[in-house]
């Protein structure tokens, strides 16, 4: 949504990534609801997450908001190869995501300290914070690649579940921060929610005749491409 935002619409990245974080925090409250009705979300997972994602978001962007060069507004620069690059490791963590579920097996198994991987779930979140804070990319793909490799006994749906879960605050108190740094634009939100309840409808029936093998490499290949024109721009 963001790189379409700013490169397609010309809309400022600073305001784009705000929006896009308030759109991904309503949007993705019904698919933790969906979720937790399952009983297929890990609520200590999501907890750990926060823990250091919803701290480093907020000092992320009181830092950025405070010390960079025109404040939120002046960071288009940062923002733009802050959003490129995290479209680039989404794209890695899709095409490869088998593969490091696979070597988390073998290497940890189900033997991995307790206190270690929460520990690092922690500081996964941490690590999500900054990436969504000024990109707003980070909490899908990424995180569900970290989540297989820290737990990868547990089962692939209570991990997206999970993920899913934490999203909803992060992105919330992200978008809450560039509301008051004052790069939300209401109007652009309110056409987005309207424009995603028919394409959720006609994505979700597409996704279902489409096979996984296809999707992931189209779908990489575009984060590249657009990842690498962000960053060159």
């Amino acid at each position: 949504m963001t790189p379409l935002l700013v490169l397609l619409f010309g809309i400022h990245p600073s305001v784009a990534v705000g929006t896009d974080l308030l759109y991904a925090a309503i949007t993705k409250t019904g698919g933790t609801l969906a979720h937790g009705l399952k009983g297929s979300v890990d609520w200590r997972i999501t907890r750990r997450l926060a823990t250091g994602s919803l701290p480093a978001a907020t000092l992320t962007l009181i830092l950025v908001g405070k010390f960079a060069p025109g404040g939120i507004e002046g960071a288009a620069s940062l923002i733009k190869v802050a959003l490129g690059f995290a479209l680039l490791l989404t794209a890695v963590a899709l095409i490869f995501r088998k593969q490091i579920q696979g070597y988390a097996v073998k290497r940890f198994g189900g033997e991995a300290n307790p206190r270690r991987i929460a520990a690092l779930t922690v500081l996964t979140g941490a690590v999500l914070g900054v990436l969504v804070s000024i990109s707003s990319v980070g909490a899908g793909a990424l995180g569900v690649t970290a989540l297989f490799f820290l737990y990868p006994g547990l089962p692939a749906l209570r991990i997206v579940g999970s993920d899913i879960a934490h999203a909803v605050p992060l992105t919330l108190v992200a978008g809450v921060g560039h509301w008051i740094l004052g790069s939300v634009d209401w109007f652009l939100l309110g056409s987005l929610i309207t424009g995603s309840l028919p394409g959720i409808w006609v994505g979700s029936h597409i996704s279902t005749k489409l096979p996984d093998r296809i999707l992931r490499p189209i779908l990489a290949t575009m984060l590249v491409l657009v990842g690498a024109k962000l960053i060159t721009h």
